[in-house]
């Protein structure tokens, strides 16, 4: 039998379950109490209520929240990309060709290295909160460098991404329709073992939407779930593409038609904002507000990468959504964390109800609201992931 352990005098609990609590979405309980046995919460309430268990642990009046659930990451690469980010904030415009740089690193890089650096960003964003993370493959761009990209990767999270249409591979640079061949063939074959889902850059100087539609409908006839990035440096048919295929995201979504807000609120597919990618390029913010009035599900993440967002830290991302994107606290929290998971089409993780991974950050503060009322503040002080504190 697993043993128990009581978490108590938790200040405020967020449990993303409206059932509980004040009602809201956010499910808040006021001086609570979570009972977590083995990997998964066995009790939520009252602290006034609470069962026995086996452990206790005093919260000391401190706000209790989910994990947070970063859905979309590239995390395997080698190399850096400090002499591009310093360019850029003399003036240079961000290009998606920047990927290259990083491609030709992580081709010479070796395995041991790639693994290395993954779970050096693993552990880092794990200190922050992070008990969920999905993460891509895309600086291979061949066959052989996509597979073992997604083999380490699978190492670490279950949610692994093929992203071999990052860009068109510069060994295909004069036939790209060779290059979607090769992503939609071999190296599909290649990687889909290893991978949950398909993704595809759609987007000028990336792929156009015919293009994204051969790599996304190859990769869900080999049993994959389609993601997008969709509609983050201009105006094109990723948002409408992936809610056409039912994909589980589209994400960056920074510039949309009335249509695409129309279309995302009528379907089933989740808009993954990404606020770290505007900062560090310096583009125009995706306007949440619009599309939450609208009824869209909206998720949170840090797109953490070494060219356009090196942010590991979902704290920040939250903290910038607040400022700049049109949220309130609660809905970035939410977007963070239960809205990732909607993302991942989990609903195990992101929420604190009873049969869903024991996955917890303990805030050194008596409530959520500080996460973007203290940017850049290191308030996790405490992690659980699966019951383990971390």
């Amino acid at each position: 039998m697993s043993t128990t352990t009581l978490i108590t005098r938790i200040g405020s609990l967020v449990t993303n379950d409206p059932g509980v609590g004040d009602g809201s979405p956010l499910g808040l309980i006021q001086d609570a109490a979570v009972v977590v046995e083995g990997d998964r919460v066995a009790w939520v309430g009252p602290a006034d209520r609470a069962p026995d268990a086996d452990l206790v642990h005093d919260a000391e009046g401190r706000a209790l929240i989910p994990g947070f659930v970063d859905s979309h990451s590239h995390l395997v690469f080698a190399g850096d990309r400090t002499a591009e980010f310093d360019a850029r904030m003399s003036g240079h415009p961000y290009q998606a060709g920047g990927i290259r740089t990083t491609v030709a690193a992580t081709r010479a890089a070796g395995d041991q290295e790639l693994e290395a650096n993954l779970v050096r960003y693993v552990r880092e964003a794990l200190r922050q909160g992070t008990t969920t993370v999905e993460t891509k493959s895309g600086y291979g761009l061949t066959v052989d460098d996509e597979a073992r990209a997604l083999r380490i990767a699978a190492r670490h999270t279950d949610e692994v991404t093929f992203l071999g249409a990052h860009i068109v591979s510069p060994d295909f640079a004069d036939d790209p329709a060779a290059y979607v061949d090769l992503v939609t063939g071999p190296m599909l074959d290649a990687c889909a073992p290893y991978a949950r889902w398909v993704d595809v850059f759609c987007e000028k100087g990336a792929f156009d939407g015919d293009q994204a539609r051969a790599v996304l409908t190859a990769g869900m006839a080999k049993g994959l779930v389609p993601r997008v990035h969709a509609n983050q440096l201009s105006y094109g048919p990723g948002v409408q593409l992936a809610v056409e295929l039912g994909a589980a995201s589209a994400d960056h979504c920074t510039l949309l038609t009335d249509e695409d807000v129309a279309a995302l609120a009528a379907g089933t597919t989740v808009a993954t904002l990404l606020p770290g990618a505007e900062f560090s390029t310096r583009a125009q913010w995706p306007d949440a507000r619009r599309l939450l009035d609208a009824g869209v599900t909206v998720a949170l993440s840090t797109d953490c990468n070494p060219g356009s967002s090196f942010t590991s830290s979902m704290p920040f991302c939250i903290a910038l959504a607040v400022r700049d994107m049109g949220m309130t606290p609660d809905e970035a929290l939410w977007s963070a964390t239960a809205g990732g998971a909607r993302a991942l089409r989990r609903n195990d993780v992101g929420r604190i109800v009873p049969g869903a991974y024991a996955d917890l950050a303990l805030l050194d503060a008596p409530s959520h609201v500080h996460l973007s009322y203290r940017p850049g503040v290191p308030l996790v002080s405490e992690v659980w992931r699966h019951g383990v504190r971390a």
